[in-house]
């Protein structure tokens, strides 16, 4: 066969090959075989220099118009497969707007840790720092410098959790009262929120572990008055209105004279429930002024300063704020419940 009818029947297969094409992937494959490097048609233009003078232009002429309209077959049939594709798009990959979307599941923090960063929020805003310590602490820390020696009935109070080595699960976050002070001097404003634990039986109002944050305010001068003020100021915060409280008498070896803060229940409204055992108030917020020894334990002189301390309960703060009545909820693992925040 001559070249030329081998031309001939090149183009004709080529052509039938490229119409019947039925993709874009399809085509590009056949745009290889037709005019690659390893085509028919390559291989063609490659041996023009052994043939003869009179017929190498001849040739050459009819393999380039063969492969110029092999390249507008593609390029035709390219034309028309992309438009299909954009014509059948719209039924292949129809979005309906108005059909409601997958929600994506995210994480958030711990309602716990939310009312944490909340309550630092607030008591930064009044010019207090926020210190940390240790929760495995020192019998010193937690209780002798505190005012408890070991001979001081109100140990008795603390159910304490002690490890083998003669430490502690602290039993309040007020150890770090004593090592603030024995690093800082006054004017002091601190709080220390963190987790306590208490080797106590569980229930709708107590846990073996809990949190809570613990407020110091050491200068010249302070009283009562600073007390209800900063702890007011608070409250109205947390709750975003005014909290009905009482201030009662309350006995704590590290504050003198030291009171009982207690709001009014959220949960019933003050009618009474398992939450406050039927009285209509919460215990909520120990408070008193920092004892004299405590002062000293701190290497800090009572002639000359005073001061405020006061614990709190972030998860009863909870509590309240939502009408959660089982404080055990908050570590029960229920995604459920957690999910809500």
């Amino acid at each position: 066969m001559e070249i030329t009818e081998k031309l001939e029947a090149f183009l004709k297969e080529a052509e039938s090959g490229i119409k019947n094409a039925d993709s874009l992937k399809s085509l590009h494959d056949l745009r290889i075989k037709y005019l690659g490097r390893k085509s028919e048609i390559t291989a063609i233009l490659k041996d023009l220099g052994s043939l003869s003078p009179e017929q190498r232009p001849r040739i050459g002429k009819a393999a380039n118009e063969v492969k110029m309209k092999i390249d507008e077959y593609l390029k035709n049939r390219n034309e028309e497969l992309s438009n299909e594709t954009f014509d059948t798009i719209g039924d292949k990959e129809k979005i309906d707007i108005t059909e409601p979307g997958v929600k994506k599941e995210t994480g958030h923090l711990h309602p716990i840790t939310q009312m944490r960063m909340e309550v630092e929020d607030i008591f930064t805003s009044m010019g207090f720092t926020i210190a940390t310590g240790p929760e495995v602490e020192l019998d010193y820390y937690n209780f002798e410098a505190l005012n408890i020696p070991r001979d001081h009935p109100a140990r008795d109070m603390q159910d304490t959790i002690w490890t083998t080595q003669g430490s502690l699960l602290r039993t309040h976050t007020s150890p770090v009262q004593i090592r603030t002070m024995e690093k800082s001097k006054p004017p002091i404003r601190v709080i220390v929120p963190g987790r306590v634990f208490r080797y106590e039986e569980t229930d709708a109002s107590h846990e073996h572990t809990f949190y809570q944050v613990e407020g110091l305010m050491i200068d010249k001068d302070i009283s009562v008055s600073n007390l209800i003020a900063v702890m007011k100021t608070m409250l109205n915060a947390v709750f975003r209105r005014e909290v009905k409280v009482r201030l009662r008498p309350g006995y704590f070896p590290f504050v003198e004279p030291g009171f009982e803060l207690d709001i009014n229940c959220r949960i019933c409204g003050g009618k009474g429930c398992t939450v406050c055992k039927q009285s209509g108030w919460v215990e909520l917020l120990p408070c008193g002024l920092v004892h004299p020894n405590v002062l000293k334990a701190g290497n800090i002189k009572p002639d000359q300063y005073s001061g405020f301390a006061f614990g709190m309960g972030l998860d009863r703060l909870v509590m309240m704020r939502y009408g959660i009545d089982d404080i055990r909820l908050f570590h029960s693992g229920n995604l459920r419940f957690l999910e809500q925040f």
